[in-house]
């Protein structure tokens, strides 16, 4: 493993985030801890002010701040992955241009678990989500707060690791980045936390605070939460797609993903069915094919709303209740 300094990296990804990069970063420079701090900013080649924003708050803090300006987009995970690889410090952070952190002492609890035990990989936190039109904080309760592997191959409303309140080793990382490198290619899969998670969890323990830490934005278009139907297609295939070769891989059994992946199948093609379009439900049932994925009773009942004579019939009454419910 190598030698980093003792220094924490904090990693702010942001496009397009001029209305919120401010709030996140003050977050981070608030932080009370007894290691000094860098915060590494992925600017993703926006077209509004954020990269303006991330030069002023550099001129203030020149030995703090580090901006890698991407030219041109990289993409979410990309520009993830390689702000990992800028990273200096020995233990790494994030925080999404649009979250912010709601807890001082945040990197100081994590820190202090991190030194005083070795075989923990990875700190993390509870949180809270925060709607960008209300400014209202709420539990997004639920889920468990589990970490075992297949807890984190199975992320729900409540993932088992919000990355975004943890801390963890960057050497380990940097590891598992260098032994599985497939896991790790942004043009495969479509998301980075999760893999992360579990590589950390697969190669040591993991520590949990019981204290929210973290307020995570909702209510805007994010990659997870796209503005298409298809869109939220790709998405999802590409995620049960990492989960699942995660789990071969691994030789991960648990009887609950089983379920987990009949879960998955339905949810693709009950978007295949909003799309309209034929082609996203064949990859579904390609997927389910390919998957060993056995027929449940929510898997049946939508290849019966997806059959040729019924799809057209159950969209137009799908659109006309939905504009009812516009309209009132």
């Amino acid at each position: 493993m190598a030698n980093l300094p003792n220094l924490i990296s904090v990693i702010v990804c942001t496009y397009n985030q001029q209305d919120t990069i401010s709030r996140t970063i003050e977050s981070i420079l608030s932080q009370k801890c007894h290691l000094p701090i860098e915060i590494v900013i992925g600017e993703d080649c926006s077209t509004d002010d954020t990269l303006a924003i991330c030069h002023r708050y550099q001129k203030l803090h020149p030995d703090t701040i580090r901006i890698l300006a991407n030219k041109p987009n990289k993409g979410l995970v990309k520009n993830y992955f390689d702000c990992i690889r800028a990273c200096r410090g020995k233990y790494i952070a994030d925080c999404a241009g649009d979250d912010f952190w709601i807890d001082d002492l945040k990197l100081e609890q994590a820190s202090l678990i991190l030194e005083q035990n070795e075989d923990v990989g990875i700190v993390h936190t509870d949180w809270l989500r925060y709607n960008e039109k209300t400014g209202k904080l709420t539990s997004p309760g639920g889920g468990s707060r589990k970490a075992e592997l297949a807890d984190i191959l199975m992320p729900k409303e409540r993932p088992a690791i919000q990355l975004c309140t943890s801390l963890y080793r960057n050497d380990w990382i940097l590891q598992a980045m260098q032994d599985y490198p497939q896991f790790f290619n942004p043009e495969t899969y479509l998301c980075e936390d999760l893999q992360i998670a579990f590589f950390l969890a697969r190669m040591g323990d993991v520590a949990y605070i019981d204290r929210p830490t973290l307020a995570y934005s909702c209510g805007g278009t994010t990659i997870s939460n796209p503005d298409s139907e298809e869109k939220q297609f790709y998405f999802w295939a590409n995620v049960t797609r990492l989960s699942f070769d995660l789990a071969q891989t691994f030789d991960i059994k648990d009887s609950r993903l089983d379920e987990f992946f009949q879960t998955r199948i339905h949810k693709l093609l009950m978007h295949a069915f909003r799309s309209g379009k034929s082609s996203l439900q064949s990859k579904a049932l390609q997927m389910q094919q390919e998957m060993n994925v056995a027929d449940n009773r929510q898997i049946r009942f939508t290849k019966v709303l997806l059959l040729p004579i019924v799809w057209p019939i159950m969209r137009f009454f799908r659109n006309v209740l939905k504009s009812s419910k516009t309209r009132k």
